[in-house]
């Protein structure tokens, strides 16, 4: 249960953390209201929760020399999504935004996700020497 917990924090807060660098720099081309982040946050990661299996299993049955491009196709897809969900949540500019957020919220994440695990695990194993 704790590990389920821990793996949740890790992924809103990499999907979370994307979002917020892409916005930051994109700027008024990535429109994401700090109010309407922890909504993006939890839509995009659930997209992307969903769709990531979806999308490796039919690349690796129809086109397997698409598979190493699943993480930045079903990003794509769940900002798509997300920003048809999410009311305040707007990608303008043309096809150069799109695609240089689909890059940075996936490089992003893709580096989060690696990164915050040793930071939440670090603070666990000292609190718990603690005790």
């Amino acid at each position: 249960m704790v590990r389920f917990i821990l793996n949740a924090v890790i992924y809103l807060g990499s999907a979370a953390l994307g979002l917020f660098v892409a916005s930051l720099v994109l700027g008024s081309d990535f429109t994401l209201p700090p109010a309407a982040l922890l909504l993006a946050t939890v839509f995009f990661a659930v997209f992307q929760l969903i769709l990531s299996p979806f999308i490796f299993k039919m690349t690796h049955k129809y086109a397997s020399a698409l598979t190493g491009g699943v993480g930045l196709v079903s990003t794509w897809v769940a900002l798509l999504l997300t920003s048809m969900f999410v009311g305040d949540f707007d990608i303008s500019g043309g096809i150069s935004t799109w695609l240089a957020a689909i890059v940075i919220v996936w490089l992003v994440t893709a580096i989060a996700t690696w990164v915050l695990p040793m930071f939440l695990l670090k603070e666990a194993v000292e609190n718990r020497k603690d005790k």
